[in-house]
């Protein structure tokens, strides 16, 4: 395929080097975007006059032909092309001559290209905060069957005080409704078209920027045209974004993990969402898990190879950075991939209640409640603290927990200890007291549940 820059030249490209330049074999999902964004360029170009409008309407009708084509299997991409922009342009031409050479007026590939990617990753934030609402719906589907589930919360990874499953399951609801609103935030500035920038400096003829940005669904255009070009800072928030919602996924899959041990078996997970041992007959492995915890760090890659390719770039194209398409175009799929497994094995996963309240009857989780009991008898919190602490380890000592312990063992550090202490430290009572906002009790249970209800609301309004 000739180059459409080949008038500068007297050789051919180095078959090499072409294929070291070619962009297609992953810039070539943008061909929508890219159809149609040539459509509203023509379309913009007859309204103007700066072609006819009989021109106009043939190369809109042509793309609109070439689209169904390829959607439909019967055009192929051109892996030899330079880039997808290039095989359409050519293959436009192919079909309608010289006319289809008028579609690039008043265009260059930097623009172009700015506004593929814009278009396209729009699509994929699209699809990527759907997925997200997917997953806290599923979470807020657990929560309200496991209000009343005690279980031990964790600091250090090592039993601290008592909550419900519905309460460490809505901490990962608040994470991902933050994960939605960093997409919805980046999406918010980088919907602005670069339509018009041409190169860097802009163009002579007499275009209309409003009506392309229009067209395609932006709010308006970009308002510089060297940064129209240039700018990649939506790859990096998008990135970012992905980063940190695969982090969220990896500290819940490492949760998940843990929890479907034997040393915890919190819960099971379906065998549908499970893999076995080549050797070991019993094994039942949470590899779903195991690979998103791993492709945290392919996503974590993404983001930097896209802020190194950058931080050295002056103004305003450069060819670095068509690096830019291959990490962010990662970062997406690979966040669709997980999102879009993980909801469906926490779904089906069956929780063991019993195993997480004797879990929680362990490790003295209740220490604090006996330390709060005496404050409520007068003690200062670092006596009480103290006192507690000191019978924590009586307790360890003898092979004893709180609850056993009889009311003259009690005495015997504090006379503030009367009958009413063993309600103090009942589980289910230390749990269910904890009303605060954002607390393990039902009524604060069911609120954060209301008040992230009022958040899927909000956006399907």
């Amino acid at each position: 395929m000739a180059k459409m820059w080949a008038g500068r030249f007297t050789k051919e490209l180095n078959k090499e080097v072409n294929d070291f330049n070619s962009s297609i074999s992953f810039d070539g999902v943008m061909f929508e975007s890219d159809i149609i964004g040539s459509i509203a360029h023509a379309t913009m170009l007859g309204k103007q006059g700066i072609i006819s409008e009989d021109d106009s309407k043939l190369i809109c009708k042509t793309l609109s032909e070439i689209l169904e084509d390829i959607k439909n299997g019967n055009l192929e991409l051109d892996l030899e092309a330079e880039d997808i922009h290039m095989f359409i342009e050519a293959e436009l031409t192919n079909r309608i001559g010289e006319v289809g050479k008028r579609l690039h007026t008043s265009r260059s590939r930097n623009d172009q290209v700015a506004l593929d990617v814009r278009m396209h990753l729009r699509k994929e934030a699209n699809e990527v905060m759907a997925l997200i609402l997917d997953l806290i719906n599923a979470i807020i589907e657990i929560a309200k069957n496991n209000k009343e589930t005690i279980m031990p919360g964790y600091t250090h990874l090592q039993r601290a005080q008592p909550i419900t499953f519905a309460n460490h399951l809505l901490a990962y609801a608040a994470m991902l409704k933050r994960d939605y609103q960093r997409f919805s935030d980046a999406f918010e500035r980088m919907n602005y078209s670069p339509l018009g920038s041409c190169a860097l400096a802009g163009t002579t003829y007499p275009i209309d920027r409003n009506m392309t940005a229009e067209l395609l669904g932006f709010y308006g255009p970009t308002e510089n045209s060297l940064d129209g070009v240039s700018d990649r800072d939506f790859c990096c928030e998008f990135a970012s974004a992905a980063s940190i919602c695969m982090m969220h996924l990896s500290r819940f899959s490492e949760e998940i993990i843990m929890w479907c041990s034997w040393e915890f078996k919190f819960i099971d997970l379906d065998d549908a969402y499970s893999t076995g041992s080549s050797i070991m007959p019993q094994k039942k492995n949470p590899d779903i898990c195991e690979l998103v915890r791993g492709k945290t760090g392919r996503v974590y890659g993404d983001l930097m190879t896209l802020l190194t390719m950058l931080k050295g770039l002056p103004l305003a194209y450069n060819k670095d950075m068509q690096e830019d398409k291959e990490a962010i175009f990662d970062a997406f799929t690979t966040l669709k991939q997980c999102l879009s497994i993980f909801t469906p094995m926490l779904q089906t996963i069956k929780v063991n209640k019993d195993n997480m309240r004797n879990a929680a009857a362990k490790g003295f989780i209740n220490a604090t409640d006996l330390a709060d009991y005496l404050v409520k008898y007068g003690m200062a919190f670092r006596d009480a603290y103290k006192i507690s602490g000191s019978i924590v380890a009586y307790c360890i000592e003898n092979n004893k927990v709180l609850e056993t312990l009889s009311l003259d063992e009690y005495k015997k550090y504090s006379d503030l200890f009367k009958d009413d202490v063993y309600e103090a430290i009942n589980l289910e009572k230390c749990t269910f007291k904890r009303n605060s906002f954002g607390a393990s009790a039902v009524e604060s249970v069911e609120k954060q549940i209301e008040l992230i209800n009022e958040f899927l609301k909000s956006i399907n309004e």
